[in-house]
Order: C-alpha cells, then structure tokens, then sequence
C-alpha cells in the first residue's frame, strides 16, 4: 500500500538478498517449465505461492534494512478456516464525492488516484472503525501475469491485482503525514481484482494510464467516484497493520472485502504498460510491485460474516437398501 508521497529508498544492496531473489527465481521458473511440459501435475497454485513468497524486486525492495522487525506487518495471508466472526462489526458505510477526485499520478511503483481531502466529503466510517476516515487515494498492486498480483492472499490463492483505498482519520490528526505513522492513523480497503468481464467504470481510468507511462508524470482526472470499484458484497475481514511500503508504519486498520470484482484481460495489461523508470531512463516495465506476505504473529484475523469451512470431500457412497429380485 502505498502512501500518498515519495519515499526515499537508499541506493545499497545485499548480496545475499539478490542471492535469495535469484534462487526464488529459480525455483518459479522450474515449476512453471515442469507445469507447461506437463512432466509433473503441478497445480498452478503452487506457482502462485512460490511467486507470492519472492522478494519483490522492483526498487523499494532492494535493500533487505527497509524491513523492521515489527510485529504487525502486512500484508498476510488469510486463512479463511482461522478467521474469527465478530457479531460487534457493523457494516461499513461509504459516501465519496465525485468532485474531489483529482488527478493520476505515476510515482514510480503504482499509479495513484488522488484526492481533496481538506474536508469530509469523502469519507467511510462503520465497519472496524471509531471515527470517520477521509479518503486520500486509491491505487493497485499487479503481476507480470495474471496468475499473481494481488499483495494479500486467501487461502494462499493469489488474484492478479488488488486495489488499495487509502484513508486516514482527520479525528485524530492534522494531516496524512501524521496518520500514517501513528496507530489508527489510517484505514485501508483491500479489493481484489479477478479475469472475468470488461469493467465498464475501472476503463475510465485505464485510458488515462498512456498519459502518465514514465515516472512522475501526471494527469488531471475529475469527477470520478471509486465505489464503482467495489464488489456489491458487503462481507469483508479485518485486522491490525502496516503500510506495505516504507515506512512500514504499523499504523492501518485494513479492511479485505471478501468479494472480487471482474476486469478483463487487456485492462491488466494496461496496467502492465507502465514505467517504474522517468523518460529518458533505461525502460523498466511497472509490474510484480507488491510486498511478499508477512507472519501474521499473534494477530486475529476477525471477520464480517459467518462461514462455515467445508472441505471438499466426497460422500461415502451408501449401500442400497433394495431387495435383489431372485
């Protein structure tokens, strides 16, 4: 998840980090070499969580001291079976005005959709949270390919991209500098984005995106409400923790809606024409820009809705009770 300003990332790198990314390479390709010659019956979600667990190489992961020891670091991988119901959430309510929306920015690891956040016109409140939360921006974390993308996983399954909802509480503090770094400060919702049908609204957006290819480039784009980006399910998980980028500040409530939304194919490979590099510098594709899963430690994962984890499993066939006819 990344904040709403430039991070300075130190130009060092570990030798046994580009070490662990190059084995962590190895190892992906391998399963996939033996997927495609269908020598062994791999599953591609083994893939998926091989790639979930690589180092992400793009720039804000080069140095392995960019990573603190904290407790509450995200993102994780939920586990649908642990996750506790709690009958004390309620559901979270969402009000944005179009008219705040600003511009689309490329900052060189996401492209982010910024917004007027002086007043509380944008804003959600309910669900986990005690006060309401301005809106900030929105932006997306996505894969080279589709079978990977997404920052958080479920049940280890991986989705190719995920949108991020950033907001803070003006309650509390002045500004979004500060939000960011204090606990409560800020409050995020997490959609995962599945291949399935064009999405109409997120379009608007894509045909902004050869606009601002290189780094640093921006746009202006006015009168855009992002709860067209969210799924009609009101279901969703939560739990303490982090920024996803530096400076891993352990201060986000994040909210994961349970449900998907669909886009198509060609809309992630819009995303997938975008720089990390400024015009003029050697090109590097804007892809695989999430941050490998964190332990969950002691946290719990607490949940909207009741569940039941049913295992796949098939019935015992039953003897039939019919008399043979001599």
């Amino acid at each position: 998840m990344f904040k709403g300003c430039r991070a300075e990332i130190g130009q060092g790198r570990c030798p046994s980090f580009r070490y662990s990314v190059l084995l962590w390479l190895a190892v992906v390709f391998l399963l996939t070499w033996i997927h495609r010659r269908r020598i062994l019956p791999v599953n591609l979600n083994v893939l998926q969580v091989a790639y979930s667990r690589l180092p992400a190489v793009h720039p804000l992961w080069e140095s392995v001291d960019l990573v603190p020891a904290g407790e509450r670091q995200s993102p994780i991988n939920i586990r649908w079976r642990d996750s506790v119901y709690d009958p004390g959430l309620k559901p979270l309510t969402i009000s944005y005005d179009p008219t705040t929306c600003l511009h689309v920015w490329n900052n060189g690891y996401s492209f982010l959709v910024e917004f007027e956040d002086s007043t509380d016109k944008s804003v959600i409140e309910g669900g986990p949270l005690e006060h309401n939360y301005r809106l900030k921006q929105f932006h997306f974390h996505w894969g080279a390919i589709d079978a990977w993308g997404s920052e958080h996983t479920v049940d280890s399954k991986c989705y190719p991209a995920e949108l991020h909802l950033v907001h803070w509480n003006a309650v509390k503090f002045e500004n979004f500098e500060d939000a960011a770094l204090e606990e409560n400060g800020l409050a995020v919702i997490g959609v995962f984005l599945k291949l399935g049908k064009h999405h109409k609204e997120l379009q608007k957006l894509v045909d902004t995106l050869p606009s601002i290819k290189h780094k640093d480039t921006l746009v202006e784009f006015g009168s855009f409400d992002p709860s067209c980006l969210m799924p009609a399910c009101p279901d969703y998980w939560t739990y303490s923790g982090s920024l996803t980028t530096p400076p891993l500040s352990e201060s986000v409530t994040w909210i994961i809606k349970k449900q998907p939304v669909e886009v198509d194919h060609d809309q992630l490979e819009q995303f997938r024409t975008l720089l990390f590099t400024s015009e003029g510098e050697k090109e590097k594709r804007m892809v695989d820009n999430f941050r490998p899963l964190q332990p969950l430690m002691n946290r719990t994962v607490r949940s909207s809705f009741r569940h039941d984890y049913v295992l796949n499993i098939q019935a015992k066939p039953q003897p039939s009770t019919s008399q043979a006819t001599p």
